[in-house]
């Protein structure tokens, strides 16, 4: 079983900067894809960028130019670099693996418990 444990997010003003991190923990497993996905209140959950176990990295339109995600295997962590925050930024924002289940050679999704990003004046 694998556990995803978010932290970073927090009350920035616009234009300002977060880093948000996630670190999965637990064993027999290998992680194929991690991301960052966010929900704002009344809106369906969107994908804002993942990246893969080969490196490649992949960004919504819209945090294009602002935001980095990046990886450290060792840790099994994923970061998501943020700047330039605008007020639409403002979500829960949730980590997600794609994972391996090694001993039974099965793919599955988990899922953070989401933190809080909220751009404001």
């Amino acid at each position: 079983q694998v556990q995803l444990v978010e932290s970073g997010g927090g009350l920035v003003q616009p234009g300002g900067s977060l880093r948000l991190s996630c670190a999965a923990s637990g064993s027999g497993f290998s992680i194929t894809t991690m991301g960052w996905y966010r929900q704002a209140p009344g809106k369906q959950r969107e994908l804002v960028a993942t990246i893969s176990s080969g490196d490649s990295t992949n960004y919504a339109d819209s945090v294009k130019g602002r935001f980095t995600i990046s990886g450290d295997s060792a840790k099994n962590t994923v970061y998501l670099q943020m700047n330039s925050l605008k007020p639409e930024d403002t979500a829960v924002y949730y980590c997600n693996a794609d994972v391996m289940e090694l001993r039974i050679g099965v793919q599955k999704a988990y899922w953070g418990q989401g933190t809080q990003v909220t751009v404001s004046s």
